[in-house]
């Protein structure tokens, strides 16, 4: 099916594009993709060279002009999704109430209203659900409220649908009036048989070893070995003319060679206090998880930009290697294909990977308003 003939979706807060790759998997067409993160914009870029991108602040936004950056020429928009910053909301950070940020969520939804979309898909952390932003989440539904019926948030995590990380997000999701259809939140609970993502799993064909000195962009391109692993048969399905950078296909599909092997050079100080780290565990200093091979990966956190202070995630230590994870092991355990690209550094690859939907997850919840759609067109 051509983009012209598919549904069209718009991806707010789109990031590196986890979202993105589910809503491409499930048989949409990217129509436009917008994020205020030039890092983020210019890497997302990479990954879906044919959707528009507009880098735009959110709240200066309109309706009018995602109609005219996405092209929709008088038709109706499909599907509008997003994950609007999640810092202010989550119980790892201060939760504050005033934090800036949170007005992002409100205006995802004042966006929802101008544009009226056939639907939208909203998520964040559960920690948006606290009593101390029922007014916030109010006045986000009223905006709605007429048009649209509107699911209760619900929680769904990432490892229930095949990552490899304990990765659990709210969802609000909503449908138009006029759509026809009916959804219940049991229609997105994980569909059976989804085998369990270990971290063992997820590392298979990768390289044993990553070396400290592999620091630079070309220096973390590595052979992988697709023969060891039925998790990169799952998430590496390849999407021509729709997802991916044209030179990184080239040297997956002839050399298996993938990108983001980036080493991280510790002190013997630290070295040594990692041996000491039992799987499943937590450094007592950095306070870095260690992963165990048979178990999924605490969820993976995105550290914060320049404008906050530029503090660096919490990194897992590798299973049996007295070093933090690269940011290619970073990616699998989230369910990104190891033709797909993240920034050249170590910082700014961790936190796209970090504030990311598992795009195994986002798949599985828009296949859902495919499938429904589809049944709408033929009737």
């Amino acid at each position: 099916m051509s983009s012209r003939t598919k549904p069209k979706i718009i991806d707010l807060f789109a990031g590196v594009g986890g979202f993105s790759l589910g809503a491409v998997r499930a048989g949409f067409d990217l129509a436009a993709a917008v994020d205020l993160d030039p890092h983020a914009v210019e890497t997302h870029k990479k990954n879906f060279p044919c959707t528009p991108h507009g880098r735009r602040n959110v709240l200066g936004l309109t309706g009018g002009d995602l109609r005219d950056l996405a092209k929709l020429n008088g038709d109706r928009l499909t599907g509008l999704i997003g994950g609007p910053p999640c810092q202010g909301f989550s119980t790892m950070g201060k939760m504050r109430k005033n934090d800036a940020r949170n007005k992002l969520f409100f205006h995802f939804f004042r966006l929802a209203s101008e544009l009226n979309p056939l639907f939208f898909v909203c998520e964040n952390v559960p920690g948006i659900l606290d009593e101390k932003y029922e007014t916030l989440r109010e006045e986000s539904f009223r905006l709605i409220a007429k048009e649209y019926h509107m699911l209760a948030p619900f929680e769904l995590s990432a490892g229930d649908f095949g990552a490899a990380t304990e990765r659990a997000r709210v969802f609000f999701i909503g449908w138009a009036k006029d759509l026809g259809v009916a959804f219940s939140s049991a229609d997105f609970t994980p569909p059976p048989r989804v085998k369990r993502t270990t971290v063992r799993s997820a590392f298979a064909g990768l390289p044993r070893r990553i070396h400290p000195n592999w620091q630079t962009e070309e220096s973390g391109w590595r052979r992988v070995d697709l023969s060891e692993s039925d998790f990169a048969d799952t998430i590496n399905q390849l999407l021509p003319g729709v997802a991916g950078e044209k030179a990184a296909i080239k040297r997956f599909i002839e050399r298996s060679e993938v990108s983001g092997f980036l080493g991280t050079i510790h002190t013997r100080e630290v070295v040594a206090r990692f041996a000491k780290v039992e799987p499943g565990k937590t450094d007592s200093v950095s306070k870095f998880p260690r992963l165990q091979w048979d178990s999924l990966c605490p969820t993976l956190r995105a550290g914060t930009a320049k404008d906050r202070g530029s503090y660096q995630a919490a990194r897992p230590i590798h299973p049996t290697q007295d070093r933090v994870i690269s940011p290619r092991e970073a990616a699998r355990l989230q369910g990104f294909p190891d033709w797909f690209l993240f920034h050249p550094t170590k910082w700014h690859s961790f936190r796209q990977i970090g504030n990311s939907v598992s795009p195994l997850l986002s798949r599985s919840v828009l296949s859902l308003f495919k499938r429904r759609l589809h049944l709408v067109e033929s009737r």
